[in-house]
């Protein structure tokens, strides 16, 4: 089952790649922008850092990150969708960050790095992809640097009864809709939605970074709880 929900999600990615971008500008009125700038924001990254941006598909927290780290540092840009990922280096190429920002196509939950090798991991949206959030986790913890620090921002549920309920009627068939219209996928917009759903909230996530490993584990909600940024400690 596992694998083959890593597979069924890949297929997905790899077939709105060229329109990821503009449907979450659309589906989220432009909120995204905002959520991941204080992802970055609270990596506390620093000019010289050696980040991971796991899940990064099309680059936007790469980018972010690399303006940051500068050329003394480094970012790499890590999917395992490789059409995702030729969107994000095509937007890599735009910004002059080429010899900043290292595209690897890659697996999550086996990341093909030594242990202790970054100082910050940021993952956008990507987490509730892997077919094992566990072990995610602990991969994430094994190559971090000690005193490293791990930025998740994902989607969660709303706090407010009715703000829950409309945002619910919202991604059940709106994003369904508007992904079979823009991208000729309604498949992957229901599996948005059945994944926000599935995963856990934020209190739960937060015990799960804590049994990796990880301390210091903190969340913030957004937009009423829309979305949560997770940041922990190794």
């Amino acid at each position: 089952m596992k694998k083959n929900k890593a597979k069924t999600v890949r297929s997905y990615f790899d077939h709105i790649a060229l329109r990821y971008d503009l449907m979450n500008t659309l589906l989220s009125f432009g909120i995204h922008f905002s959520w991941k700038r204080k992802t970055v924001k609270a990596g506390r990254l620093k000019k010289g850092d050696r980040v991971i941006d796991l899940c990064g598909g099309t680059a936007d927290l790469s980018i972010a990150a690399g303006k940051i780290v500068s050329r003394t540092g480094s970012v790499v840009l890590y999917d395992f969708s490789c059409e995702m990922l030729a969107t994000g280096v095509k937007k890599v190429q735009k910004t002059g960050l080429v010899d900043i920002i290292r595209p690897v196509c890659g697996d999550a939950l086996v990341i093909p790095f030594p242990d202790n090798t970054f100082n910050s991991a940021l993952i956008g949206f990507g987490l509730r992809n892997l077919s094992n959030v566990e072990k995610g986790l602990n991969e994430i913890y094994r190559v971090l640097k000690p005193g490293g620090g791990l930025v998740c921002l994902e989607f969660s549920e709303p706090v407010t009864p009715w703000f829950r309920k409309l945002y619910n009627l919202y991604s059940a068939h709106v994003l369904p809709l508007a992904g079979k219209i823009f991208t000729g996928s309604e498949e992957a917009y229901t599996y948005l939605h059945d994944s926000i759903r599935a995963f856990p909230l934020p209190d739960r996530l937060a015990k799960l970074m804590a049994q990796a490993g990880f301390t210091a584990v903190r969340y913030q909600r957004l937009t009423n709880g829309i979305a949560a940024i997770h940041t922990a400690t190794k």
